[in-house]
């Protein structure tokens, strides 16, 4: 009776939110185990390269399936299950892991227990998809070739997907084209976007330190004031892209971080800033970088301080490769019906997936979280967001549906 009761409970909470959905098209149907599944990954968020609890739990969950090869440890904490049905090419579905250094604010039944850390961005469901279309693969077997399933560590920030590669990913196991999936906040829930070509920004960050003579505040022209000089370049750095970046592309220079000075009444000797430079096309980000330096040292000539800028290149654009996305957005329409598959606006947002669409082909695409006033609305990387475990049955039969239609019998 009490699986009932969850079963029914799922099933009324996902009308209430996704009522434009067809959810008697997936194929995977509203589960309390991938629930639980997602439920416990959120009690115990691990940082990048710290995954051992998830990793563990979903190694021994792919062996329970009966998958017939689970391979731990690539990439340090990642995980790649293999399910093999005849022979036939090798397709990848990937899923991230980690959780992000936030405090969480929601007040759940199964919220963090991690001091300091979350599952804020929804990696939680999407392991728990994976494993739920992992499942359903296993059992079924309606394909003819193979399935890697990659449980990839360190998203955020800290290029898993490279140190997968960077291990054999594709060398140990044949990978013909992979697909990846995000949740949107934002987007209807269980809807699906996907689009060719650059769907996510590149993600390069820098830092600056300005140095200068400190003193009393009452006596400025006796100090070489870096804080003055920090604020001219943060304003002076946005003219990069309203005057150097043709408008027809797109650049965004945030400063996120600025650190100087302990007392209202003291100049310091230096001041720190970081930021990101985020673009599609590299060209942008040569221009973006060279132009930053240029600024950087004529502003400190200027101020009379000294200024260290530090570059650090990081995540590539996304860029989804065309007949991959034709494929996915057929396979979409299976699940959620033509009316909810849309096209993907490119974002600025960042994804480590982009290392493995420079390698093989491939697609990634977003799944609609919930609109205002759902749960798990509000924005990612949010102390207060919360995934929406309706759309669980969408993404994993999206990921499962793909295997079977690129492998048919």
């Amino acid at each position: 009776m009490l699986h009932r009761r969850m079963v029914m409970e799922l099933k009324r909470a996902a009308y209430g939110k996704c009522q434009s959905m067809h959810l008697s098209n997936t194929l995977i149907p509203l589960s309390p185990d991938v629930a639980r599944w997602r439920h416990a990954i959120h009690q115990h968020p691990e940082l990048a390269f710290e995954e051992h609890r998830t990793a563990e739990m979903v190694a021994a969950l792919l062996r329970t399936f009966g998958v017939d090869e689970v391979v731990e440890g690539i990439g340090t904490t990642g995980v790649v299950g293999v399910i093999r049905t005849g022979d036939g090419p090798m397709i990848g579905l990937r899923a991230d892991m980690d959780g992000l250094p936030i405090h969480e604010l929601n007040d759940l039944p199964y919220r963090s227990q991690v001091e300091g850390t979350m599952h804020a961005c929804g990696h939680d469901g999407h392991t728990a998809m994976l494993l739920a279309a992992a499942q359903h693969l296993a059992a079924t077997r309606h394909f003819k070739g193979s399935v890697a399933l990659v449980f990839q560590p360190a998203e955020e920030g800290k290029a898993g997907a490279r140190k997968m590669l960077d291990d054999g990913l594709i060398e140990r196991f044949p990978i013909r084209e992979i697909y990846g999936l995000h949740n949107i906040p934002g987007l209807p829930a269980g809807s699906l976007s996907l689009s060719p070509g650059p769907v996510m920004a590149a993600a390069d960050r820098f830092r600056i330190v300005v140095r200068g003579v400190g003193g009393h505040a009452a006596v400025p022209h006796a100090t070489r004031d870096p804080v003055v000089a920090a604020c001219a370049l943060v304003t002076s750095a946005q003219t990069i892209v309203s005057r150097n970046a043709p408008p027809d592309e797109t650049l965004v220079i945030s400063f996120a971080e600025i650190h100087g000075g302990d007392a209202f009444n003291i100049i310091p000797e230096e001041v720190r800033l970081a930021g990101t430079l985020r673009f599609f096309n590299p060209a942008m980000g040569v221009l973006a970088r060279e132009r930053l330096g240029q600024m950087i040292a004529g502003i400190a000539s200027a101020y009379n301080v000294e200024a260290e800028f530090t570059y650090l290149p990081g995540y590539p654009p996304t860029v989804n490769w065309a007949e991959s996305v034709n494929f996915a957005r057929g396979v979409a329409e299976t699940v959620v019906g033509e009316n909810h598959v849309m096209a993907q606006h490119p974002r600025m947002l960042a994804e480590d997936f982009s290392y493995f669409l420079q390698k093989i082909p491939g697609a990634y695409a977003f799944l609609g979280n919930g609109s205002a006033g759902e749960t798990g609305s509000t924005g990612l990387h949010n102390a207060h967001y919360n995934f929406n475990d309706a759309i669980l049955p969408v993404g994993a039969s999206f990921l499962a549906r793909i295997v079977e239609q690129a492998l048919p019998l």
